[in-house]
């Protein structure tokens, strides 16, 4: 369901981005430089999830501003504790007199998010980003936005500062099975999105689905069928993926197990290396992993695969030295004391 990539090389600025297959959705993790993205790749984006906002991982932030501002869309960021009064010191370096003329209705939806609960505040541009007069608080429980087909789930670690590491978790997979479609003569396209929906939604069998499609002359041909019945015939349900990403935390007993509860089992894990084991003193002192750390916590997790990220400028030209470490440390042959 996910693709996931990093929008920089391991020396650059910290972001995921996640897209969501044969959906105008995405997902992004950290708002370090993300002029890499296309803006149609940027307008796709409607939830976006920082981990803390030093300024290699919220950057970015003005650059997503203006890609969206002027277009009818309401974008939702979530980060730390002090998160709300960052987006709108951002927002207060500008000089917006002329919105209240646009058309379109663009908010910003933002979210800082504290042990115990969540507080909300929405800055609509038309009224020049002032925001409301008082955030809307709720509780919260480890679980930062739920929908139907997946989750986004949240824990706090140590930089020195409150930093955010995300878990996501597809609640199902479910696959449609080519050879069973051909079989029935029905074409795939934008319908299979709505039997996805309605699948993750646990509707009911006799729910009817609209199967679509264009025929000769791009004449609409259409046939209706009951859900139950395209489920047992085309459809295969397995567990979903569950992707992690950890940026800028100390290795510390906390962090350690903090990051291997959060990605234990999960299908990859991205996470930070900033420095290699030989300056294992340096990386304390600046509340980064080292690759072995790195390795170790993805070997702790049981993950099945890791990417790393967030290298420190100092180490160029020795990007195979990372890999080769964190590996060794995957494998069980690093120790740690």
């Amino acid at each position: 369901m996910f693709n996931a990539r990093l929008v920089n090389d391991p020396f650059g600025d910290p972001a995921l981005y996640l897209d969501l297959r044969y959906r105008r959705e995405a997902l992004l993790f950290d708002l370090g430089d993300i002029q890499a993205l296309a803006p149609r790749m940027i307008l796709k984006v409607d939830h976006i999830f920082v981990t803390h906002t030093h300024m290699d991982h919220f950057i970015g932030f003005d650059h997503l501003l203006r890609v969206c501002l002027g277009r009818e869309k309401h974008l939702a960021l979530y980060g730390p504790p002090g998160f709300i009064d960052n987006v709108q010191g951002k927002l207060a370096a500008y000089t917006w007199n002329l919105v209240e003329n646009y058309s379109n209705d663009f908010r910003l939806i933002v979210t800082e998010i504290h042990p115990d609960r969540t507080e909300t505040l929405v800055f609509p541009c038309r009224q020049a980003f002032r925001p409301g007069k008082e955030r809307q608080a709720a509780p919260f429980g480890g679980t930062i936005l739920e929908r139907e087909s997946y989750r986004v789930k949240g824990i706090f670690l140590d930089h020195r500062v409150p930093c955010l590491a995300f878990c996501l978790e597809e609640k199902r997979r479910v696959n449609v099975k080519k050879n069973a479609l051909a079989q029935m003569g029905l074409p795939g396209g934008a319908w299979i999105n709505s039997l996805k929906d309605a699948i993750h939604g646990s509707n009911p069998d006799d729910t009817p689905v609209r199967v679509w499609w264009k025929g000769e002359g791009k004449r609409i041909v259409e046939r209706i069928f009951p859900l139950g019945e395209l489920k047992g015939k085309i459809v295969k349900i397995t567990p979903g993926q569950k992707i992690v990403y950890v940026s800028d935390v100390i290795y510390s007993p906390g962090n350690a197990e903090g990051i291997v509860e959060l990605a234990r089992g999960a299908d990859v894990l991205f996470i930070e290396a900033c420095f290699l084991e030989e300056d294992r003193e340096r990386a304390a002192d600046k509340y980064h992993l080292t690759a072995l750390q790195a390795g170790c916590l993805a070997r702790l997790a049981g993950v099945k695969r890791f990417t790393l990220f967030h290298y420190s400028p100092k180490y160029r030209g020795m990007e195979e030295r990372f890999e080769e470490e964190a590996m060794r440390a995957f494998r069980g042959e690093g120790i740690l004391e």
